[in-house]
């Protein structure tokens, strides 16, 4: 099976169309949080994840917005309620198995509480192979991580809609797991907000 996994969208409709086409025909869609971004809904972000059948969680950004802190934003007009409510009803941590692979989805780290900006070499990323699946998938930092560790492989797509991590000249990006042999690649591909308009 090819599982395709995004994160860190932030309502970035065209960034997430282009990580759909540079995954290519895949079997499964994981979105490890943060679809929207800050105050923002995506309609469009949203109900793509959901037509797809996407295994969403909710990153930061959804916690703020559906928390007391964003009910007026929540009540701007335009919001689809159907889709605002699916949202809503992801959880904050996922675990699924794919023909025996079993994956963990958070957004920033396995343990409580959540928060914690985990990036490449931080020493923090040891504490995920504690955990009991094949693989912990995880977003939040928009930094590029494909590391084993004892049995467990992690994994952070870095982010398909904001790019910040230098290491890939700022570009956005996505990963796509093939079960059968384990492995990972990651496409680096430009944020079209950003493309240079033709003269």
């Amino acid at each position: 099976m090819k599982i395709g996994i995004v994160s860190d969208i932030h309502a970035n409709i065209r960034g997430f169309n282009l990580a759909l086409e540079a995954m290519g025909d895949i079997d499964e869609l994981l979105c490890l949080g943060d679809s929207i971004f800050e105050y923002q809904f995506s309609n469009e972000v949203v109900g793509l994840l959901k037509e797809r059948g996407a295994y969403v969680i909710q990153g930061n950004h959804e916690e703020v917005f559906l928390s007391e802190a964003g009910r007026r934003a929540r009540e701007r007009p335009g919001i689809d309620p159907d889709l605002l409510q699916w949202l809503a009803d992801q959880p904050h941590r996922r675990e699924v198995e794919f023909g025996g692979t079993r994956i963990l989805m958070v957004h920033s780290t396995p343990w409580e509480p959540r928060g914690t900006y985990v990036y490449p070499h931080s020493a923090h990323l040891e504490r995920f192979a504690e955990s009991d699946a094949d693989f912990v998938m995880y977003g939040h930092t928009h930094a590029q991580v494909v590391k084993r560790i004892g049995n467990v492989t992690i994994v952070n797509p870095g982010s398909a809609g904001d790019a910040r991590d230098n290491n890939n000249n700022r570009q956005l990006s996505c990963a796509v797991l093939e079960t059968e042999t384990g492995e990972i690649v990651v496409t680096d591909y430009p944020d079209p907000r950003y493309a240079p308009r033709p003269l």
